[in-house]
């Protein structure tokens, strides 16, 4: 029974960790050439595009974690892309969160910034890609304290699932 308590304990501590990371509330996408802005608020949609999915984040107990590999926006199976077209449409996605539920007290209601990366869209192929921010960028240090993912700094294939999404949106247009 001794060796119980604390594996249940553990087990209780990840669960409550994963439920302290609120939902993704809102996506921000900002075309950096136009400067126009539009956003995502379904929730049909965001349920899709979960922060807290992906890369970097693990699920089980201590010694028998596994690391995802499904969700966000990323094609995490398809890895790095050394290459990518030129001239392609730039855009900064901002990825907004329901406020954390831990005891830590709070400036105020509301929700969190809490993942902020470029997406690159190539109309002719359909095809997107998406750059995690590396250490010398401006949203490496809030990334990395939200998810570490371990491939900053390098682009990545977009999910199909992000692909479809973001063609549908005002903002590929």
């Amino acid at each position: 029974m001794r060796r119980v308590a604390p594996i249940l304990v553990v087990t209780l501590l990840l669960a409550a960790s994963v439920a302290a990371k609120g939902p993704t509330t809102r996506i921000v996408i900002t075309d950096i050439e136009r400067g126009t802005v539009s956003e995502i608020t379904n929730r049909s949609v965001l349920d899709k595009f979960q922060v807290w999915a992906g890369r970097g984040t693990y699920s089980g107990v201590p010694d028998q974690q596994t690391e995802g590999t499904e969700g966000f926006i990323v094609d995490w199976p398809a890895g790095t892309v050394e290459q990518r077209p030129g001239r392609l449409r730039r855009y900064e996605l901002r990825f907004y969160v329901a406020p954390r539920t831990s005891a830590a007290p709070r400036l105020g209601p509301g929700e969190e910034l809490a993942y902020v990366v470029l997406y690159e869209h190539d109309a002719a192929t359909e095809r997107g890609y998406v750059f995690l921010p590396g250490r010398s960028d401006e949203h490496f240090g809030l990334n990395v304290r939200s998810i570490h993912r371990g491939l900053e700094g390098r682009w990545l294939r977009a999910s199909h699932a992000w692909q479809s999404v973001f063609a549908g949106l005002p903002a590929a247009r």
